[in-house]
């Protein structure tokens, strides 16, 4: 069984480039992708997968849905 972990993020939907800056345990995540029909948070958890090196099937998105505030929860590392 693996270790979960809880990270909060800040989301940017419609950026010019899609970028994640970290600052004081909070993730800055910038998309191009505007919050619509769930693209958004389609894009949050690919650009995610990426910059953590796991599976898009392994994080999920725990609180705030349909906020700019979410919280994710992925495999620790």
């Amino acid at each position: 069984m693996s270790v979960m972990r809880r990270i909060n993020l800040r989301v940017i939907p419609r950026a010019k480039q899609a970028k994640i800056i970290e600052t004081d345990g909070v993730y800055r995540v910038y998309i191009t992708a505007a919050p619509v029909d769930g693209a958004a948070n389609a894009a949050v958890i690919k650009i995610l997968s990426e910059y953590f090196d796991v599976p898009k099937t392994q994080i999920q998105i725990v609180r705030g849905q349909t906020a700019r505030d979410k919280v994710v929860e992925l495999p620790d590392l």
